[in-house]
């Protein structure tokens, strides 16, 4: 009976990390929030078990911390962290469009340009366009054909899942990006591995500048309130 209990507790917390993740990465669950099971647990209409099993999966992801007197609650990044976090991420995404210059297929370079032509279809539509950009940069990563990279990038992007809002609810930003997506992918076409470098540093540097603004521009709790 033990054995059969454990057997359902496993998938129930995956798909207790699976929905935590989701909504903070929709934004429902914002830096700061506390995670009480027994809330948590209602909501998902789960026990309490797995609900503790995937808090102490997005804690291991470092997006959870332990508040004294408080429990968990979801992390709030300071503005060193943002900029380091951005450093990092310049760091991987130069190296894997350097990368994808040289080996991209014409498949991956196609679907690429289609994915950038969609973003800008669905500039009116936030979440769309979140999830396109999350996926013209996935392709990079598969085309640049380094499984380490990749696997570095994954994990600084659970990081970023606590940023916020994308920066392309930004006003102009959108356009900015399918612009710079443009140029990125005239030098990947032309094999031009120093210009897709050089394109991707701008691009990174442009969004950082972005986060910042939207870091500095957000309101406290009192404001929120």
């Amino acid at each position: 009976m033990a054995t059969s209990e454990r057997r359902v507790e496993i998938p129930q917390g995956q798909d207790a990390y699976q929905r935590l993740i989701a909504e903070i990465r929709a934004g429902s669950l914002q830096p700061g929030d506390r995670l009480l099971e027994t809330e948590l647990a209602t909501r998902l209409g789960i026990s309490r078990t797995p609900v503790r099993e995937a808090i102490r999966r997005l804690e291991a992801d470092g997006l959870v911390s332990h508040v004294p007197r408080s429990g968990a609650a979801i992390r709030k990044l300071d503005y060193s962290e943002v900029t380091e976090l951005y450093e990092m991420r310049v760091v991987l995404e130069t190296t894997a469009a350097r990368l994808a210059a040289r080996t991209a297929s014409e498949v991956e370079l196609s679907e690429m340009e289609a994915i950038n032509a969609e973003m800008g279809d669905a500039r009116a539509d936030g979440a769309r366009l979140y999830e396109l950009n999350r996926q013209f940069h996935r392709v990079i990563f598969d085309a640049a054909r380094n499984r380490y990279l990749g696997h570095s990038m994954r994990a600084l992007q659970k990081t970023m899942l606590i940023l916020g809002p994308s920066t392309m609810e930004e006003t102009g930003r959108a356009a900015q990006a399918i612009e710079e997506h443009t140029n990125l992918l005239v030098a990947m076409r032309n094999r031009d591995e120093a210009g897709a470098e050089a394109a991707m540093r701008e691009h990174m540097l442009a969004a950082h500048r972005s986060r910042l603004r939207q870091f500095r521009e957000r309101p406290t709790h009192n404001e929120e309130e």
